[in-house]
């Protein structure tokens, strides 16, 4: 299995980037456009190889970038860029994504990004409304309504959600971390998720990229949703019983990310939102539920504070403020803004 392999170490990581491209079937125009992002960032880099390229070096690059090309291509360059941090970092070769700062600092010129897509919430409604299947559903509403990466999402445990419902709490060990006492109907993102590392007594594929953990609320449409889920939910195998298990492939064990994009990936296809060879600005993907919620949370309250502290982006001083004063600032700022979806 994936959690047994050693990370890799490649000589060229972004040929080994390129490859993996290859391997999940991306086109050949989508690899040569990678490829020549990459390899520019990499001669900017000038000695110093990707790897050990800092967010400093990255923040560099995509300032050079400014004048020479269109501001879209700037934030396609730099989405590009994330990704190969991103994947790099996923299976283990890198230890973290030097971009996550950088693209958290560009959403206000990436949000007004005219070729990106943007799908309203009547639309996101019916969109949901057209899925049915109870482990799919609670994905997608899963990501929608609290923002959090993909591997985030598969690296939820029944520990990690504290909903208030009597049949789950007598079914499941639902909960049962320390963040969540006093805390009902509110789920809890590990900062502590690495990949290859043992967390709730399994090792764990994907990583979590938060800066510190965080409690997100559950509002009543999740917790239906996540109730459907769980009156299905297969037994697993596993002692840290994950939230998300396998339907199908993989009965009972925990979902990986690459499942979950398949998941999202089919359903756009269906509504027409997804298109292979297509870009960021196109395409509706797991993280594109992460933008949809900064976007209409941050519009629908004005409360940049709180929607930085929900996505795990803050630094301490500013999430120990939002952890202390969770119930009034954090709950109620969510709950009366929040969209609906409908399910």
């Amino acid at each position: 299995m994936s959690s047994t392999r050693s990370a890799p170490e490649p000589d060229d990581p972004i040929g080994y980037f390129l490859e993996d491209l290859t391997y999940h079937g991306k086109t050949d125009r989508t690899r040569e456009a990678y490829e020549r992002v990459l390899r520019r960032f990499e001669s900017f880099l000038d000695d110093a190889d990707p790897e050990s390229a800092t967010h400093r070096d990255c923040m560099s690059f995509v300032h050079s970038l400014r004048g020479d090309v269109a501001d879209s291509t700037v934030a396609t360059y730099a989405a590009y860029l994330s990704r190969f941090y991103g994947y790099m970092t996923e299976v283990g070769a890198f230890d973290g994504n030097p971009m996550t700062l950088v693209i958290e600092e560009m959403d206000e010129t990436v949000d007004k990004d005219p070729a990106r897509r943007d799908v309203s919430i009547p639309a996101m409604r019916s969109f949901v409304a057209r899925v049915r299947h109870p482990l799919h559903r609670a994905l997608l509403v899963t990501l929608l309504k609290t923002g959090m990466r993909v591997g985030e999402l598969c690296n939820l445990d029944l520990r990690d959600v504290a909903v208030t419902d009597p049949e789950l709490n007598a079914a499941y060990p639902l909960g049962e971390r320390p963040a969540l006492s006093g805390r009902p109907d509110s789920l809890f993102v590990t900062s502590e998720a690495t990949v290859g590392e043992k967390l709730n007594g399994e090792v764990r594929t994907a990583a979590n990229k938060r800066k510190r953990g965080t409690v997100i609320p559950i509002d009543d449409e999740l917790r239906r949703t996540l109730k459907r889920w769980l009156a299905i939910r297969p037994d697993s195998p596993s002692p840290a019983e994950p939230l998300f298990v396998g339907t199908a492939e993989g009965w009972g064990e925990r979902l990986e990310p690459q499942a979950v994009r398949h998941v999202v990936e089919r359903y756009a296809r269906e509504e027409g939102w997804y298109r292979t060879g297509g870009g960021a600005d196109e395409n509706v993907t797991p993280h594109y539920f992460r933008h949809f919620f900064t976007t209409h949370l941050r519009d629908r309250t004005g409360d940049r504070g709180v929607v930085k502290y929900l996505r795990g982006d803050v630094a301490d001083d500013v999430i120990d403020t939002y952890t202390h004063n969770w119930g009034d600032q954090v709950r109620e700022t969510y709950e009366a803004n929040v969209y609906r979806l409908g399910v």
